[in-house]
């Protein structure tokens, strides 16, 4: 028996994890189709540098990009390609004033980091600063001062 094939369901829609996205795939897909299309805008006489050839896509080449951020190409394709996990926010800033993004483009490259972010290295950070908190202390105190014997 064959089922026909269901295109909708009358289901409510399920709410979303921590994050507005289902996976790391579409996190770093996001990231690489906002950082190109950003970059496609952006013409080598826009920012001063002399275009040479043919282009076979619109808009700056990685390496122009990269050198405009002051990054090396290669991190920089890493970047593009959807690894912003590990940026600092002077690389964002660095990016974002290359791309030449306004203030709602520049906030959502910065929330695109944060969410690509490994949920390990999230707790991680967070607990780092109890270690102390945790270890038992090996000494007595000794009167009410806290002296310690």
């Amino acid at each position: 028996m064959t089922y026909p094939l269901v295109t909708r369901t009358d289901r409510a829609p399920q709410p979303a994890g921590k994050t507005a996205y289902a996976s790391t795939v579409e996190i770093k897909t996001e990231i690489r189709d906002f950082l190109t299309s950003r970059r496609a805008r952006i013409t080598p006489e826009d920012v001063g540098i002399a275009s040479y050839g043919q282009r076979r896509v619109p808009g700056l080449r990685r390496q122009e990009v990269a050198t405009l951020a002051g990054l090396s190409i290669e991190y920089y394709n890493r970047l593009e390609r959807g690894n912003l996990g590990g940026a600092s926010e002077t690389v964002l800033d660095a990016l974002a004033d290359a791309l030449r993004l306004d203030d709602a483009e520049r906030a959502h490259l910065f929330d695109l980091a944060r969410a690509s972010q490994p949920a390990s290295r999230k707790a991680r950070r967070a607990t780092t600063s109890n270690v102390a908190a945790d270890r038992p202390v090996d000494a007595r105190l000794d009167d009410k001062r806290g002296s310690v014997r």
